[in-house]
């Protein structure tokens, strides 16, 4: 039997097709809005920003603006607590830090600590001296048209600095166990990073539009304290690579270490009003005889070489942007050097049975004290030292640089090609 269909039903075909030029075209759209909102969201920020600075223009006035600007970190106009607190530093004359040793007691037991603070009250010091012959103006390039279109504002702060900011300062022995090598099977001239540097292609460099340093932390700290003897704005990251304090052992004994290093650090010479200027000796370098467990300093030497006939790079701005508003020069720095005035000695004189004994004869001298020679079982000669730190922050140096005259006897002794390189000045310490 067949059934029939009824008159006013059709065949049922194939389903309609989804309607997706339909679907994509409203998606489309949905995001062609979005981005007009977003892009017009941004040009009301954008205006908005621009009326902010116009009224802050207005009210602080060029000057004033670039003040507020350069401690307006994240440029949002509006000067945060973190951002206020170098400021309040100067004025209150407080600088909180994070010592080296603080970190390290926060990981100890109570048992620990009470030992640490017991040791720490007998614990020896050492006297550091400064020696300082400021920069001569003479020997920068700027000197030779008698610094015409340079403003005297401008060198202030380098023609004040005169002689160090504390000529004499006591350090604890303890304080420098930063320099302590990290491993005690350190291979003579292995070098090791004190201050790892932080720059790098993706971050770039520092700001120059700063006024005063960051608070030290960690093993920041004692380089910064002895930068500060010579003058109160130690920057102990330099804006620029290579960044950094870097070490090597140059000799070793049952008790003892030498320590050989290297510190790129640099100055903020101005203050507010004035504009930034920064002074960036071509390194800090020195040396360290401590015991293996720093509770003594026999010796400690810190100095800028002044071998070559330039050794400081000099930078300033002029205006507000940092970018476009930059002076440069160079010059020789004849004597930074810091320096201890003797082995670290005990604070607290105990007698064998423990008994605190006066440090004075009774005729009012000093007890003198005697220190045992030191027997070194390894040893590595400055030159050695210098060069391993060196290929530390110069990588480049790896290769071998010769004289124009001798690249040719050495190219002909090894078969090999030229390559000849003409500077202005030298790739490394800013200086020629």
């Amino acid at each position: 039997m067949v059934r029939g269909r009824s008159p006013g039903r059709q065949p049922r075909g194939p389903p309609d097709p989804p309607e997706r030029p339909a679907r994509w075209g409203l998606v489309l759209l949905g995001a062609f809005l979005a981005a007009v909102a977003a892009r017009g969201y941004t040009s009301y920020r954008e205006a908005q920003a621009a009326a902010r600075r116009e009224a802050a223009l207005k009210s602080l006035g060029t000057e004033g603006l670039y003040l507020f600007s350069s401690l307006d970190l994240d440029k949002d106009l509006s000067i945060s607590p973190e951002e206020f607190k170098p400021i309040a530093e100067k004025f209150t004359g407080s600088m909180p830090v994070t010592d080296y040793e603080e970190e390290e007691k926060s990981q100890l037991e109570p048992s620990e600590m009470l030992y640490i603070e017991e040791s720490l009250s007998s614990e020896e010091k050492l006297s550091m001296v400064a020696r300082f012959q400021p920069l001569l103006l003479e020997t920068m390039t700027k000197s030779k048209d008698g610094f015409l279109g340079v403003s005297h504002l401008a060198l202030s702060g380098l023609r004040e600095w005169i002689a160090p900011a504390s000529e004499l300062m006591e350090f604890s022995a303890r304080q420098f166990k930063p320099f302590l090598p990290p491993k005690s099977n350190m291979e003579l001239g292995e070098p090791w990073w004190v201050i790892p540097s932080e720059l790098s292609i993706f971050t770039g460099y520092l700001s120059n539009n700063r006024f005063y340093p960051p608070p030290p932390k960690g093993k920041e700290v004692i380089i910064h304290k002895l930068l500060s003897m010579f003058h109160p704005r130690p920057f102990v990251k330099t804006r620029f690579g290579p960044q950094g304090a870097v070490a090597c052992l140059t000799a070793i004994s049952d008790s003892y270490y030498t320590v050989a290093f290297r510190i790129h650090a640099e100055f903020q010479l101005n203050e507010p009003p004035h504009f930034p200027f920064w002074f960036s000796p071509g390194q800090f370098t020195g040396h360290i005889i401590l015991t293996k467990d720093a509770t003594h300093v026999r010796e400690f030497k810190l100095f800028v070489p002044n071998h070559r006939s330039l050794n400081v790079d000099m930078e300033w701005l002029y205006g507000a942007n940092e970018k476009s508003s930059m002076e440069v020069d160079i010059g020789y720095l004849p004597q930074m050097e810091l320096e201890s005035q003797g082995p670290s000695v005990p604070s607290v004189i105990q007698d064998e049975n423990g008994n605190v004994i006066d440090s004075h004869l009774p005729s009012g001298e000093p007890i003198q004290f005697v220190f045992e020679d030191i027997v070194w079982q390894q040893e590595l000669s400055w030159e050695e030292a210098t060069q391993q730190l060196e290929l530390a922050m110069y990588p480049f140096k790896k290769v071998t640089y010769l004289p124009f005259t001798e690249a040719f006897d050495r190219a002909k002794a090894e078969n090999k090609l030229v390559h000849s390189i003409l500077l202005w000045g030298a790739l490394d310490d800013q200086s020629c």
